[in-house]
């Protein structure tokens, strides 16, 4: 078990617990998957550019990432149904707590004039995405050696159905929400 599952169930299970007044533990909402996405527009041109990013994902995430391709063609954007548009990574299990610790307690705070994360990425039912401007903040990544800093969307789904619910979770567990 990892250091940040067993915060979830020795720490924040009980406050949830308390705060939400649960008649069955199986109310208690918790992170079902963590998504990480790099969309990459320049790629459909730059086969290179594709391949970086699957191994610089790959190596954040510490499982390979798959290539996502266009759904339809979209002359506007020289776009072609099938060419490649982004690398993408599901996270489950044991690798999800690893990165969100890793998120939380190292990649965020290395961001410059970090003041907190917005808490406007919720979706309604308890989901919550983060968008990431540089990827080099993790430590995985040699900032000096980064040629094509790319942004990255990371999405959290947790079982939480209110975004109330959803934000106490994620603060109870870490997360640097702005004050």
């Amino acid at each position: 078990m990892t250091r940040l599952e067993t915060i979830y169930r020795e720490k924040v299970v009980p406050v949830l617990q308390k705060e939400f007044a649960y008649s069955s533990s199986m109310q208690i909402p918790g992170i079902v998957k963590v998504s990480l996405n790099v969309g990459l527009g320049a790629a459909s041109q730059n086969n290179k550019l594709l391949e970086e990013a699957v191994a610089e994902l790959s190596a954040i995430a510490g499982q390979k990432a798959v290539v996502t391709r266009a759904k339809k063609s979209i002359a506007a954007f020289k776009l072609r149904e099938g060419m490649p548009i982004g690398v993408r990574v599901t996270l489950r299990k044991e690798r999800m707590w690893d990165f969100l610790d890793k998120l939380m307690n190292f990649a965020l705070p290395r961001v410059r004039d970090f003041r907190g994360v917005p808490d406007r990425g919720f979706d309604g039912r308890g989901n919550f995405t983060l968008g990431i401007k540089e990827h080099a903040i993790f430590p995985e990544m040699e900032a000096d050696r980064v040629e094509n800093p790319k942004g990255m969307n990371i999405t959290i789904v947790t079982t939480a159905r209110t975004d109330k619910e959803g934000k106490v979770l994620l603060e109870q567990l870490g997360m640097p929400f702005r004050k």
